[in-house]
């Protein structure tokens, strides 16, 4: 997620202080990512010293103000009108975590992929609830929140159909672990065979 951009195209729309950039952000997304208002400091700092941003003083309370400059500007639009890179995909915790307990012994991977599924199910069917009862109030609410719900339940979903795909191979695998001594074995001359009995 690029908070760098996310300020930006928030300080784009008026100036605003940090704590308020931060509010603003995690309404505009419902809560879903929330920022750490070190984090959005710290980005803050950068901004400025990349001569995006700049200090508008303060509100009178206390609060820096932090205004877009016409870099920032033009910064923002770019990152509107690329499209979102995969080359540096986000580390996928489940898929560390299948990936590892399938290449350690002793661990349950079957046990791993069900409780997953379990708690994906319960998510899914809490963002289609949260999203059918958004919807009931279309008018009241905020597409931006609604487009946020949209990605999880798609997310979520694609996630359900990975762990049936992984589920089915680690079954797969297993399978071909157990029958490669009888293939082998299969494959051995007839003395061999009959060595390998005694």
């Amino acid at each position: 997620m690029s908070i760098r951009h996310s300020l930006l195209a928030l300080l784009q729309e008026r100036p605003r202080y940090g704590y308020e950039l931060r509010l603003e952000f995690e309404e505009r997304t419902g809560a879903t990512w929330p920022l750490n208002i070190g984090q959005v400091y710290t980005t803050l700092d950068r901004l400025e010293r990349d001569s995006l941003i700049v200090k508008d003083g303060d509100d009178g309370e206390g609060h820096v103000i932090y205004s877009i400059s016409d870099t920032g500007r033009a910064e923002v639009q770019d990152w509107f009108s690329q499209p979102v890179e995969r080359s540096n995909p986000p580390r996928n915790e489940l898929a560390i975590k299948l990936a590892l307990a399938v290449t350690l012994p002793g661990v349950d991977v079957a046990g791993i992929i069900q409780g997953q599924r379990t708690a994906s199910m319960r998510a899914l069917q809490d963002y289609t609830k949260a999203r059918r009862d958004s919807a009931a109030d279309a008018a009241e609410t905020d597409v931006a929140w609604l487009l946020v719900l949209d990605s999880l339940i798609f997310s979520t979903e694609a996630e359900v159909r990975w762990l049936d795909h992984c589920e089915s191979r680690v079954v797969r695998s297993a399978s071909a672990r157990k029958s490669a001594p009888e293939r082998r074995k299969a494959a051995m001359p007839e003395e061999l065979q009959r060595e390998a009995i005694r």
